[in-house]
């Protein structure tokens, strides 16, 4: 059978993930995997319509088609957002509908679920049967039970298409009609008190969107600053060359406007607001350039101690994985989320009233510093980067590694010698029965609240 393999991977054929693909070749040669490097075409899909179509036959020719790609900020890479965008523009579903499906990803684990979920819908989305996924770590190809693994993914995805397995759909399709929305709200006005807020967004036409902006910005008694990217000179995509990783020095230094502007506008605001328009089921692929183009900073926070909030036009409440995107990136970037607002209510004055708390919120929570704790999305993200940063990623990364050392970011418990002697002390006592029970029975409970019984208690504190 012939199979397409999709290339989200901007290196091509030189990229982890098609190691993989190629592994899957020499396997399985009776079957023809054709790789098409989208990603790294992706201005020659975008310009050449020829070659567009070529792609799109291509894909009306196969019996399946493999979306295979890097991690790329928690969704697929800019360029490859950017094909998914074309696909619905173009109107050449057809040519994915009844397709069977998988994907192929790679990364070291980071929010790689988002990315997969993301795949899942767009799959759904296109009315194709998607069979699974496989999430691989960069080097599982070096362990043979991976390896099996593998195979045994692909035997099993080939068998899908040859006996026509029924496959489930995850995802409903989505449902969006909103409002016209353009008020005038008349609301006290917020100072701003000395705190820099910037709002960011891809776009300034006549739309929902663009009023929610205005409304939003009309309740400062300062103006605040609001930058469109579509007006920042921004070349490419990440190239994932990983130049980077030495000392945050990109490929595109000195040849765009993009790291200048993150560093003067995003690094010296308080307040960041991000602004856009869903497309599929994220952003558009001009706010994921954005996104993956901060990976000049590799994997250090820079945003850490803001404010976040984000106005979305758009069925954000029916896309769950891309609002538990964002939260995740605020988390790692030790920043604080404020609060969504999107055109989703039913009548202007509502969505005047939100529009209003996040303005209100943003300042009062940036006056007081406020960052909530993190939740497993930025402690668990945050210790796959801290283990990997010290260890196999020490290089190329060195620029992190330097980093976290200076932020405390290598915080690993085991190393703490207090609660080494602790256990090992505990580990003997529990050797008596007797004792054991004691503390099983009786002690834990209590002591579990014991230094914060105290300080619950204390009216000095």
């Amino acid at each position: 059978m012939k199979i397409i393999v999709l290339n989200g991977s901007p290196k091509g054929d030189i990229s982890v993930t098609m190691q993989y693909i190629k592994y899957i070749q020499k396997k399985f040669p009776k079957h023809e995997l054709k790789i098409i490097n989208i990603a790294q075409q992706i201005n020659k899909l975008e310009k050449d319509l020829n070659f567009f179509e070529e792609v799109i036959d291509e894909i009306n020719l196969s019996d399946g088609v493999i979306w295979a790609f890097p991690l790329y900020y928690h969704l697929v890479s800019s360029q490859y957002k950017r094909f998914i965008e074309l696909i619905f523009e173009r109107k050449v579903t057809n040519s994915f509908k009844g397709k069977y499906t998988c994907a192929l990803a790679t990364s070291i684990h980071f929010q790689d679920h988002t990315a997969i979920n993301y795949i899942n819908a767009i799959c759904n989305d296109l009315d194709m049967n998607f069979v699974d996924y496989l999430s691989l770590h960069m080097d599982d190809l070096e362990k043979e039970s991976s390896r099996k693994l593998i195979l045994t993914f692909f035997e099993n995805y080939f068998n899908a298409i040859n006996h026509k397995i029924t496959t489930t759909k995850s995802y409903s399709k989505l449902s969006y009609n909103p409002i016209a929305y353009k008020s005038e709200p008349n609301f006290n006005k917020i100072a701003t008190s000395n705190k820099k807020l910037t709002l960011i967004t891809d776009s300034l036409e006549n739309s929902n969107l663009s009023n929610m902006i205005s409304t939003f910005s009309s309740f400062f008694i300062n103006d605040i600053e609001i930058i469109n990217l579509q007006e920042i000179d921004i070349k490419g995509g990440c190239l994932g060359c990983i130049k980077c990783g030495y000392n945050y020095e990109c490929v595109y230094t000195g040849k765009d406007e993009f790291i200048d502007f993150y560093n003067n506008k995003i690094r010296n605001s308080d307040i960041i607001i991000f602004c856009g328009d869903i497309r599929d089921r994220y952003l558009s692929s001009l706010w994921k350039r954005f996104f993956d183009r901060s990976f000049f900073n590799t994997h250090t926070p820079t945003i850490t101690g803001k404010q976040i909030g984000f106005i979305i036009s758009g069925p954000l409440t029916q896309i769950p994985n891309l609002k538990q995107i964002f939260e995740s990136y605020t988390q790692w970037q030790r920043a604080n989320l404020v609060d969504f607002v999107t055109d989703e209510y039913s009548s202007i004055n509502d969505i005047d009233d939100q529009l209003y708390a996040l303005a209100l919120k943003s300042i009062n929570l940036s006056l007081a510093d406020f960052i909530k704790p993190s939740t497993f999305l930025g402690v668990g993200g945050t210790k796959i980067f801290r283990d990997d940063i010290y260890s196999k990623l020490r290089f190329p990364f060195l620029a992190d590694y330097k980093a976290y050392k200076k932020l405390g970011i290598f915080d690993f418990s085991h190393n703490s010698f207090k609660y080494k002697i602790m256990s090992t002390i505990f580990l003997i006592m529990t050797k008596f029965p007797k004792i054991k029970n004691e503390i099983y029975s009786n002690q834990i409970k209590p002591g579990m609240i014991q230094k914060l019984k105290k300080i619950a208690e204390d009216p000095n504190i």
